[in-house]
């Protein structure tokens, strides 16, 4: 039987990245579900957290297993496009704002042009495509690589699509990593 603990209305609830983490992997129930998409969500623009730790959620959802599993997978990658979507809108303001473009070309190591010129030669060589592989590669931080594409391009669909399917193909490796893993041994 899940419990619901309350804390008065004072109390500061702090969450960071490790209890964040926690939350997932304590979620059950199709709430659990609601609790992977916002986990998703925030770690596409805030500071990074693994986007794996979905997959060993235990939530009992009464499904046959390529359902329960695919489930995660689609809330989960719905999740990061949403808050890629977000990263991305925050990615075109910042690119308008002066003060703040500013302040990171004139920081001690110019972010700014690093990662526009790395994100740059990627998109030009492999476009949204090469977000999507960006995506994909598993335990890989990827928050970077959602803000260099957000702040180069401009269409919401298509960078909405690619960090759907890219988070999609993330999982999707993971999964079979992790079965060539329990192959072996």
């Amino acid at each position: 039987m899940n419990e619901i603990l309350l804390l008065p209305p004072e109390t500061p609830i702090i969450l960071d990245a490790s209890s964040l983490e926690t939350v997932v992997e304590s979620a059950t129930g199709w709430p659990g579900m609601g609790i992977i998409f916002v986990y998703s969500f925030l770690i596409a623009f805030a500071p990074p957290g693994p986007s794996e730790i979905v997959l060993a959620a235990p939530l009992d959802l009464d499904l046959p297993s390529w359902a329960h599993l695919s489930s995660i997978m689609l809330v989960s990658a719905t999740g990061k496009a949403a808050g890629s979507v977000f990263a991305f809108h925050i990615g075109q303001e910042v690119k308008q704002s002066g003060p703040i473009t500013r302040w990171l070309r004139q920081s001690r190591w110019d972010i700014l042009e690093w990662s526009e010129k790395r994100s740059v030669q990627f998109t030009q060589q492999y476009g949204y495509s090469g977000l999507v592989m960006a995506l994909s590669v598993p335990f890989f931080p990827d928050t970077i690589s959602i803000y260099a594409f957000a702040i180069l391009e401009q269409n919401y669909v298509k960078f909405a699509i690619a960090t759907f399917l890219g988070s999609l193909g993330r999982l999707l490796v993971t999964i079979g990593f992790v079965s060539s893993l329990s192959i072996v041994f």
